[in-house]
């Protein structure tokens, strides 16, 4: 008999690309949108991504309604919880950002334990592990947890909290060894639909030639199929319940990917900037500039991260940086998207 997994979140980058991969290793896979005007969508991305769509289920679910959850955790043997809150701008409440994404990640967690499921595999963010207290030469790994304060936004906000949720949920039934964390950097790589999401947005603006200058950001890239075979493995690792894993590379800056994208797609290359901005003009820039503000945390980014952990579980290295930005430029291009 076929084993099921529920993948919530299926429509975006990162659940797409778990989908395909279960369904090319055989898996049924029940996928979960927002929307059932998606489910072509869907569907057309199963087709992209060389996957046989013919094991694919869609149901709507929401994160802020318990309608549905338990019959879609019935009979599948793991769930993984990867739908959050979709962020385009900064919301004017944050709580419209947090309110969901915590409910979402609860729901997911108690309709999949009340189902008696192996393994729960929740997608967070490196955003819950980067802004812990460290010294500057610090080398972050799972034992590490951002803390609220004042300053971080409402989607890191949103992140540490529906981790937590996760955590508490299985906790309180005395299940933590069911759960399974994945905590990925900036996601990228080939897209399956035209939505090229928040990481890779970013290759698509120096592709576009959006500003003049390359500011000086640096992103612990990670390739999206890394991050997707990740979830499958911690879902079926007998080690990897009640574990955190963060799978990203040390930071990466703006400028050196523009360097990559111009070496090795010249023909995409005519808008790419070449001059960099430099650090404190870049710190300058961003009291203006919304769309730097948000993410100020990563200017002149030093940070490190254990990727240890990521590779056992993967049993081999992760992607290299430049392959996966010249993967995500050559898919923005042959997509029209890149300007």
């Amino acid at each position: 008999m076929t084993d099921t997994v529920l993948v919530t979140g299926v429509s975006g980058f990162i659940g797409g690309h778990i989908a395909a991969q279960l369904l090319r290793r055989g898996y049924a896979v029940r996928g979960s949108v927002r929307s059932p005007g998606r489910v072509a969508e869907v569907r057309g991305a199963m087709a992209e991504a060389g996957a046989d769509d013919t094991l694919l289920e869609v149901r709507r679910l929401d994160l802020l309604s318990d309608e549905g959850w338990a019959a879609a955790a019935e009979g599948c043997r793991f769930v993984v919880h990867v739908a959050s809150p979709f962020v385009t701008t900064r919301p004017k409440d944050p709580e419209d950002l947090i309110r969901p994404a915590v409910q979402g990640t609860t729901r997911a967690v108690d309709a999949a334990l009340d189902a008696g499921v192996e393994r729960i595999v929740v997608t967070s963010a490196l955003a819950t592990v980067q802004y812990a207290p460290a010294p500057r030469d610090h080398v972050f790994t799972a034992a590490d947890w951002t803390r609220e304060r004042r300053g971080l936004g409402a989607y890191i906000v949103s992140k540490v909290r529906a981790e937590h949720a996760a955590w508490q949920a299985a906790d309180r039934r005395g299940m933590r060894d069911r759960l399974a964390v994945i905590n990925p950097g900036a996601v990228v790589g080939p897209l399956l639909t035209d939505d090229p999401g928040t990481s890779v947005s970013a290759i698509q603006q120096i592709m576009a030639g959006a500003l003049p200058m390359v500011p000086d950001l640096r992103m612990p890239w990670v390739h999206v199929r890394d991050v997707a075979d990740a979830h499958i493995e911690a879902m079926l690792s007998k080690t990897a319940g009640g574990t955190r894993t963060i799978v990203a590379t040390d930071p990466v800056s703006l400028i050196d990917v523009a360097a990559v994208l111009r070496e090795r797609l010249p023909e995409a290359s005519g808008k790419i900037p070449k001059r960099a901005m430099a650090t404190w003009l870049t710190w300058a820039a961003s009291v203006f500039q919304p769309q730097l503000r948000d993410v100020r945390w990563l200017i002149g980014s030093t940070q490190r991260f254990d990727r240890g952990p990521a590779e056992a579980l993967l049993s081999r290295p992760l992607r290299p940086v430049p392959d996966a930005i010249e993967e995500t430029g050559r898919s923005l291009a042959a997509r029209g998207l890149a300007g």
